[in-house]
């Protein structure tokens, strides 16, 4: 795996401690999003939708630190958007490294070799580079020609200047598993540090909704994808056996949303940070007035295709930790990718979807608009 010794234990420690005090949850990964604007515009994304007063909001350093502080999570990755485009992200990384966070900042590279030496490297973070494939694959999905060839002479870079880099990847239905582990191959002789895969979430405000895996294909194509593993060079999959076991469909897991909570520009997100219906203003807010039943798989109808790394990833951290034996066997056998699947979730008993974003950006326009008329009447006084 591509996941550094150091990682893996400084979190396996932290998760014995939570069971130890008896909690039944508790955050792993802090995502953290000091903005929502982007500069693509990729037909798979439901995160830029907003009108232009929202997607010009910004995530100042102090809440940003205040949001670390709060959830207490070993790892903080800092998405958007395109976080490149925060002016204070430099600071928001040495603070976030400061409180000995491992940290990631997933970008698409269009602006990473411009930043880069605003960044020092450092064992304990990372630049996550995203691709979707190859120069084909990845072009078409952020539907804009040339993002490949930039983002790879970025990592090459980075590389050179001694950054750790990962790449993360996310799938669709019209992903070919030869040509998945080709790409693969690839970017392991760009000599990048890790790879995330995980197959693409539904947004229900994505303009493309047709090339969205249901979880039969999802775990159909991901065991496609490791049969044709063995004989090449290894691939340092940046995420948990056991999480890649699960996408195989060899594991039967629930989501646990808590385990990678989202602090954004509305707040903390309710349920996660791939759906957004509701948010808090603090951490304790969120983790103890939440209807964490109300959600996931077989609970509520948006959750039923679900099977990305930002929801399953810390459930199979967790049963590592509770049943090290399973991931042993994983670690030692490798991922089963013949066979019967594990049994999947009942679906017959799931709430209809909800659809309330409509009515979350109005209050936060609002909001908006209070700041600036206090802020007018301010500077008239003055």
């Amino acid at each position: 795996m591509g996941i550094p010794l150091r990682q893996a234990i400084t979190i396996g420690a932290y998760v014995a401690r939570q069971h130890l005090r008896g909690r039944k949850r508790y955050p792993l990964v802090l995502m953290l999003e000091p903005l929502f604007r982007c500069n693509l515009a990729c037909a798979g994304c439901g995160k830029i939708d907003y009108p232009d007063k929202i997607l010009d909001q910004r995530l100042p350093v102090a809440d940003c630190m205040q949001a670390i502080d709060e959830c207490g999570a070993p790892v903080v990755v800092l998405a958007g958007g395109e976080p490149l485009l925060h002016g204070e992200l430099p600071e928001i990384v040495r603070g976030a490294l400061a409180k000995g966070k491992y940290v990631t900042v997933c970008t698409n590279a269009l602006l990473m070799e411009k930043k880069l030496d605003l960044y020092q490297p450092d064992s304990r973070f990372n630049w996550s580079v995203h691709l979707d494939g190859d120069k084909e694959m990845h072009d078409k999905s952020v539907c804009r020609s040339g993002v490949y060839d930039r983002a790879v002479k970025a990592i090459r870079t980075a590389k050179e200047k001694g950054f750790r880099v990962n790449i993360n990847c996310t799938l669709f239905s019209d992903a070919e598993a030869e040509r998945v582990a080709n790409f693969f191959d690839s970017v392991v002789a760009l000599n990048v540090d890790g790879i995330t895969v995980s197959p693409g979430y539904a947004y229900e405000r994505a303009p493309d909704q047709q090339h969205f895996l249901n979880r039969t294909k999802t775990k159909q194509l991901f065991r496609d994808i490791f049969r044709r593993a063995p004989g090449r060079r290894k691939w340092p999959l940046f995420q948990s056996g056991l999480f890649l076991d699960f996408l195989a469909g060899n594991q039967t897991y629930h989501c646990t949303p808590w385990g990678n909570p989202t602090r954004t520009v509305f707040g903390w997100q309710r349920p996660c940070y791939l759906l957004g219906e509701g948010y808090a203003q603090t951490f304790k807010e969120l983790m103890e007035d939440t209807d964490w039943e109300a959600y996931g798989t077989g609970n509520y109808e948006k959750c039923a295709d679900c099977m990305v790394h930002s929801g399953f990833e810390a459930s199979a951290v967790v049963d590592a930790v509770r049943k090290p034996w399973k991931a042993v066997k994983v670690a030692l056998a490798g991922i089963k990718t013949k066979g019967a699947m594990a049994p999947d979730i009942p679906l017959e008993g799931q709430r209809p979807a909800e659809y309330v974003f409509s009515r979350h950006v109005q209050q936060k326009l609002t909001e908006i608009a209070k700041a600036e008329a206090g802020a007018e009447e301010i500077a008239a006084a003055e």
